[in-house]
């Protein structure tokens, strides 16, 4: 996977890794769950790569809100996979005290809501199946601009997901 990095570095230029680059999307409906769930729900997914996505230093800073869930979340990720294929959890957007996440992770609210955060390198976990390190920002961010990556909102009724939305470079329409 790094040398895909380095690949992708030398064919963009180190501005498009930077906050100029337009804002990665996702529109999250049970539609695109997999295997999709009869809800009313949506929700918008939006970030921001703050910095230059290979410095260590740099971070994402996202917003994800959600209204109408059938039920409380439990817990809200970013996964890395293509669509309609459910893959491993890379970044921890909110948790509840059911499903704490890692130090640190944002609260997530009831049925509907705003949660804002940031992450990086830091909050990465690792996918060996698919040769993504702990701690591979580049490689995410990368990898969300590629559109395979998802975030996915989980209930207690849905524990799978009620809501999900593959993320996108500019803007995203549902399916």
């Amino acid at each position: 996977m790094r040398i895909l990095a380095v690949l992708a570095g030398a064919l963009l230029a180190a501005p498009a890794l930077a906050q100029d680059f337009p804002p990665l999307r996702a529109v999250l409906t049970g539609y695109q769950e997999v295997p999709s769930v009869s809800t009313e729900a949506v929700g918008t997914f939006e970030a921001r790569v703050v910095g230059d996505a290979f410095d260590p230093a740099a971070r994402v800073d996202y917003t994800l809100l959600f209204v109408g869930l059938q039920a409380d979340v439990v817990m809200a990720h970013i996964h890395f996979a293509q669509e309609a294929v459910n893959g491993p959890i890379m970044v921890w957007l909110c948790g509840t005290a059911a499903q704490p996440g890692p130090a640190g992770t944002a609260t997530c609210p009831g049925r509907s809501g705003i949660v804002r955060g940031s992450f990086g390198g830091a909050n990465i976990q690792s996918s060996a199946t698919q040769q993504l390190a702990a701690g591979e920002l580049t490689e995410l961010i990368l990898a969300m601009r590629a559109g395979v990556a998802y975030v996915n909102v989980h209930t207690t009724v849905s524990p799978g997901g009620e809501i999900r939305g593959q993320i996108a470079k500019g803007n995203y329409r549902p399916n």
